[in-house]
């Protein structure tokens, strides 16, 4: 209604880190949702990927911090 202020939603999607090397552009991003941390890497002026970060087992790397964060919702 009329004078209600919205709850401001945080992004899908946050930015952690951005290594930036040679013609590459990679951002590692962190699903805020469950945690699970992605690589996007992108070459200037040409295609670009998005996986998944995993550990020696094969499992999703996990941001402990939004994990943490949703857990405690």
């Amino acid at each position: 209604m009329f004078g209600e202020k919205k709850k401001k939603e945080e992004p899908r999607f946050v930015e952690t880190k951005v290594p930036n090397e040679g013609g590459y552009i990679t951002r590692i991003l962190v699903d805020t949702e469950n945690g699970i941390q992605y690589l996007f890497a992108e070459s200037i002026g040409a295609a670009g990927g998005l996986t998944a970060l995993l550990d020696e087992d094969g499992k999703p790397l996990i941001n402990e911090a939004y994990r943490r964060k949703k857990e405690k919702e």
